[in-house]
C-alpha cells in the first residue's frame, strides 16, 4: 500500500463569496478515490462565517471569563455565542458545539484574517463536506471523499494536530471488531479514527502560521469497513464526565 499526499498550491487568499470547488479543481487534477482535506477556516472565510469584534457587545459573563483568562471580552462573547455548552471556563474555555465537536474556545480563530475579524467554525461541518464533495464531483466526474479539518489539542498530550469536524464520501471509523489478529485472537474494541488520521497528516502538509496551503489531497487510501459514530454518546465520555463532576459550569442558556 502506498499513500501519497499532495498540497493544492497556488490558491489565493480566500475571500467571502469565493468558489472553493472551482479554485481547487483549477489547480489540481482530482482522481477517483481521492480524499480532499480542507481547512475549516478557509471554508468559513469563503462562506462568510466571520464576526467583527468591533460590533460585539460582551455580556457580563463574557467579561467575567475574560477577566480570568486575560482575553478580549468581545472574543469570549463570540466563543459563548458559538457554544452549546461549556465544559471549562478557566484556564481556557472548552466548548461543546451544536454539531458535536468539542474544542478550545469553540474553534473561534483570529489568525490569518484581517483587522478585528474572527473566524468561526462552519455551523454544519458535515453539510459543508457534502456540499464540497457534490460540487467537485459535478465539476470533475470523479468520486471523492472530503474532510473538513480543524486544528485541536488532545487530552493528556502537548501540541495540536488536525482533527476532522466534517466528512463526506467516506466513513469516519474503520471498525476492526470481529477481525482476528496475527495470532487468531478476536479484536473486540479496536476502532480506528481514519478521518482524524487523514486530518492530522493533512495538517502536517498544510502547516500553520503563514504556510498558505489550506487544501490537501490524499491519494491511495484503501477501502475500509466502518461507521460514522465518531463522537462519544452521552454517558460514554469519561473525560467529559470527570470535567463536569470536578468543575461544574453554569449552563449557558
Amino acid at each position: 500500500m502506498a499513500i501519497t499526499v499532495y498540497p493544492v498550491t497556488g490558491l489565493p487568499l480566500i475571500e467571502p463569496g469565493d468558489d472553493l470547488p472551482a479554485l481547487i479543481t483549477e489547480r489540481f487534477e482530482i482522481d477517483d478515490g481521492d480524499v480532499l482535506c480542507l481547512a475549516s477556516s478557509v471554508y468559513s472565510k469563503a462562506h462568510g462565517h466571520l464576526r467583527d469584534l468591533r460590533e460585539i457587545v460582551p455580556s457580563p459573563r463574557a467579561v467575567a471569563i475574560a477577566g480570568r483568562t486575560g482575553e478580549d471580552p468581545r472574543f469570549i462573547q463570540v466563543v459563548l455565542d458559538q457554544s452549546e455548552e461549556l465544559l471549562l471556563e478557566y484556564p481556557f474555555v472548552l466548548s461543546v458545539l451544536s454539531h458535536g465537536h468539542i474544542g478550545v474556545r469553540a474553534g473561534v480563530d483570529q489568525s490569518n484574517v484581517a483587522g478585528d475579524q474572527v473566524i468561526v467554525l462552519p455551523p454544519d461541518p458535515m453539510g459543508a463536506a457534502e456540499e464540497l464533495r457534490g460540487a467537485i464531483e459535478a465539476k470533475t466526474g470523479r468520486r471523492i471523499g472530503v474532510i473538513v479539518t480543524d486544528t485541536c489539542g488532545r487530552a493528556f498530550r502537548r501540541g495540536q494536530t488536525g482533527h476532522a469536524i466534517g466528512w463526506a464520501g467516506l466513513t469516519a471509523i474503520r471498525d476492526f471488531r470481529g477481525d482476528s489478529d496475527l495470532f487468531g485472537h478476536e479484536l473486540k474494541i479496536t476502532e480506528e479514527a481514519v478521518v482524524d488520521e487523514c486530518a492530522g497528516f493533512a495538517n502536517l502538509v498544510m502547516g500553520e502560521s503563514n504556510a498558505g496551503v489550506p487544501a490537501v489531497v490524499i491519494r491511495g487510501l484503501p477501502p475500509w469497513r466502518g461507521h460514522d459514530d465518531l463522537y462519544w454518546h452521552e454517558g460514554e465520555d469519561l473525560i467529559r464526565a470527570a470535567l463536569c463532576a470536578h468543575s461544574p459550569v453554569e449552563p449557558l442558556r
